[in-house]
């Protein structure tokens, strides 16, 4: 049985803050619908009604299109232990981007890693608990550092020369990219963004 709330608890806020992944779906008017998984420590709870997750630069940029043209997002947290639960968010996004001028204030809630894209700022209509009985137990072994490796191998002119010419989504809708290059090198980060 599915339980509703308009507000997050803190019961959920505990739930959230134990699982290594989570899921986002996202849709727009004559687009393909998008779903994702998100690994890292990449989620923030920042209230009972607004969350937030950081987004690093991947094969595409579905989320930020979805989001601009229609604003709905589900975000799913499974447990893959006991007890079994199956939490879901469901609001209304935006991407929040290093050139915005809420970027600072919301950017401070996360540590920042190699490929930063954006942080998608969504505040939560309501959210829904249900059993998670048909889900697998299942462990953990690592985060894979293959997606963060790659970021911090590019010299941050291509890496913001890659993402420029970024400015569709698979299905056309327009996207904005970042202006600004992050890694774990202060320097390069440093750098890449004087020159932008």
């Amino acid at each position: 049985m599915a339980d509703f709330s308009d507000a997050l608890s803190e019961k959920h806020r505990a739930f959230i803050a134990r699982q290594p992944i989570f899921f986002v779906a996202t849709a727009a008017d004559g687009a393909r619908i998008n779903l994702s998984p998100k690994g890292y420590d990449a989620f923030r709870v920042l209230s009972d009604k607004r969350v937030a997750y950081l987004d690093l630069g991947g094969s595409g940029n579905e989320t930020h299109a979805h989001l601009v043209a229609d604003g709905r997002i589900t975000i799913m947290f499974c447990a893959f232990e006991n007890p079994a639960l199956i939490l879901r968010i469901y609001g209304r996004g935006r991407p929040v981007l290093p050139q915005d001028a809420e970027w600072d204030e919301l950017a401070a809630h996360f540590t920042l890693m190699p490929g930063t894209r954006q942080i998608f700022d969504i505040s939560v209509d309501s959210v829904q608990t249900s059993c998670g009985w048909g889900v697998p137990v299942m462990q953990m072994e690592r985060e894979r550092e293959t997606l963060k490796k790659a970021h911090r191998q590019m010299e941050p002119e291509a890496w913001l020369a890659r993402t420029a010419g970024r400015t569709r989504s698979i299905d056309g809708l327009p996207t904005t990219p970042t202006t600004r290059y992050f890694t774990d090198a202060p320097e390069l980060t440093e750098r890449a963004a004087d020159r932008a």
